[in-house]
């Protein structure tokens, strides 16, 4: 009987701890994640709340969990729709412009991502892999256009489908790529995001493509969340927009991940009068004054370069990959 209050013990501070690192990254979570997670019942999680409550660890809220003092999470996606939204639609053309006609690719969830899928519809024979119910949906009409959503439980925050039941779906799977957003990105961290559960399936879409291409604007350079989706030696090709002069971590971020063997593809703001938005030239000032990006210094990886009618990149700085 010692031997089970013991262990039962030992087992009871596990699942607390794990529910708080969980509150911890995500501001805010709900019961019954948190019972899916830590693999209990609602009943015992809300037990283990109130106990964490008691040390004034974290605060109950309308049938959840969150850091004590208020609601301190992820920007609600209204907020994420709104920001860098040039950038990110010149990110999302460039992008579309590497995908070739018959291709098969995943496509995560995320804001970007979501301007990636409504310029998608033109690709002819392409099929498309994804967990979010928003890329879903701007490739819903497209009728040259084949959807697969995985299985799994909607994360109501990002619209995205996550847990068991969407990485079991994506296994045996085998595209050529996967085209991944996130919250954050940083040299030595690569990709990451803030909740445990969109970056597992994040992970299972990694594994089942043969390259990686991450759509990020300059905001997310430098930034770290919680939890890694991609290594920086997983990470292809990185489609990004030109840092302004006092983003210098930006910058410098960039330099970084094209050392280690990232191609980076900075394109340029939108076009007036109707052009499409294009990668900038190599060493040309860009059309807003920055600082011009150097020159090509490497090979890069073939096969992933802009179509010319998106335009030249603007750097291809990555040396030889290290694998």
């Amino acid at each position: 009987m010692v031997v089970g209050v013991t262990v039962g013990s030992v087992f009871a501070a596990e699942r607390r701890q794990m529910i708080l690192e969980m509150v911890r990254a995500n501001g805010a979570v709900s019961l019954r994640e948190l019972a899916r997670v830590v693999q209990t019942s609602e009943v015992t999680v809300r037990r283990d709340v109130r106990a964490l409550e008691a040390e004034g660890l974290l605060d109950r809220r309308h049938g959840g969990a969150v850091l004590p003092g208020g609601f301190t999470r992820e920007s609600g996606f209204p907020q994420r729709a709104l920001a860098a939204t040039a950038e990110k639609t010149a990110i999302a053309e460039f992008a579309a412009g590497l995908v070739r006609e018959g291709e098969a690719i995943v496509v995560g969830a995320g804001t970007t991502t979501q301007e990636l899928a409504r310029r998608l519809a033109r690709v002819p024979g392409l099929t498309v892999v994804t967990n979010s119910l928003l890329v879903a949906q701007a490739l819903a009409h497209a009728n040259r256009v084949e959807v697969v959503m995985t299985g799994g439980t909607l994360r109501g925050s990002n619209y995205a489908l996550v847990g068991s039941g969407a990485e079991q779906s994506l296994l045996g799977l085998r595209v050529s790529r996967a085209f991944l957003s996130g919250s954050g990105l940083t040299a030595d961290r690569g990709l990451s995001t803030s909740n445990m559960l969109a970056a597992s399936v994040d992970r299972a879409l990694v594994r089942a493509a043969s390259d990686v291409v991450v759509l990020a604007d300059h905001t997310k350079l430098g930034a770290e969340t919680a939890f890694q989706t991609v290594p920086t030696d997983s990470i292809t090709q990185l489609v990004t927009d030109q840092p302004p002069p006092e983003c210098e971590r930006a910058g410098m971020e960039l330099e970084a991940l094209a050392n280690q063997g990232v191609r980076i593809s900075v394109v340029g703001p939108c076009a007036t009068g109707g052009g499409k938005p294009g990668a900038e030239r190599a060493g040309e000032p860009s059309r807003r004054g920055e600082t011009p990006v150097p020159p090509p210094r490497g090979g890069g990886h073939p096969g992933l370069g802009a179509p010319p009618a998106l335009g030249q990149r603007m750097s291809d700085l990555a040396p030889s990959r290290r694998r």
